[in-house]
């Protein structure tokens, strides 16, 4: 079966362009015009069947793809979790880090390349199915527990909000741990898209694990920054 897509996109040309392309390497890409449209897809999905991935357009006409991406994350249920690609203005990173705050999973700048979309889509699916299949693990660090199978973290108890991606950037790093480890081989373990220059993606990602997982987020004791280096998941916690 081939993977389901919604895009959410207020050009119907170049969503018109984006579903012919993907479509020819087996990908099926549902168009919505704007937000309110999408998220009652996502809310109601046709057959019951949520898409596999969500593109997201920054601009669109009744609101803004960032708080279209809030409202993705504050969904009931598998909703929430739905990998989202935004699609973001060129020259504009500061609207990038925002959404990745915010919970997107990727970005890629307009105007982008066809081939470039499609890399990054099957990026994320490859790091979604590779963390569907079985492990029969739980990773334990004090009162942190990291389930593969279920996908889920929680904190004394307590279930945290991560994103699709934020939850195999954690899960990599746990089944690391005591290693330090760069940005690219962090990337690299995840299957994800190599660092584009002065790419500082990873960051973002990291601060926002940290503001789920640690206590105090300015002096984490869990993901710990290595200067010069990249990061280090602690061994000894709690």
């Amino acid at each position: 079966m081939s993977a389901q897509l919604l895009m959410i996109e207020d050009d119907h040309r170049l969503a018109q362009m984006v579903g012919e392309y993907l479509g020819q390497s087996g990908l099926h890409v549902t168009h919505m015009a704007d937000g309110a449209s999408g998220l009652a897809r996502l809310q109601n999905p046709e057959g019951g069947q949520l898409p596999d991935l969500v593109i997201l357009d920054l601009m669109l006409p009744d609101t803004d793809g960032l708080e279209v991406c809030r409202r993705i994350r504050a969904l009931p249920g598998a909703a929430a979790k739905v990998p989202v690609l935004m699609l973001t203005a060129k020259g504009d990173p500061m609207d990038r880090v925002i959404g990745l705050e915010i919970g997107a999973d990727d970005y890629l700048p307009k105007p982008f390349e066809p081939r470039e979309l499609l890399a990054r889509i099957r990026a994320i699916l490859r790091r979604r199915e590779a963390g569907a299949q079985p492990t029969a693990n739980v990773l334990r660090f004090g009162s942190l527990e990291i389930d593969r199978d279920a996908r889920t973290v929680s904190v004394a108890g307590q279930a945290v909000d991560l994103t699709s991606y934020q939850f195999d950037l954690l899960a990599a790093m746990a089944e690391r741990a005591g290693r330090v480890l760069t940005r690219d081989q962090i990337m690299e373990a995840v299957r994800g898209r190599e660092l584009e220059a002065f790419d500082r993606s990873i960051d973002v990602h990291m601060g926002r694990i940290r503001a789920a997982i640690e206590a105090d987020p300015k002096n984490p004791r869990r993901i710990l920054t290595v200067r010069g280096v990249g990061y280090v998941f602690a061994k000894q916690q709690d």
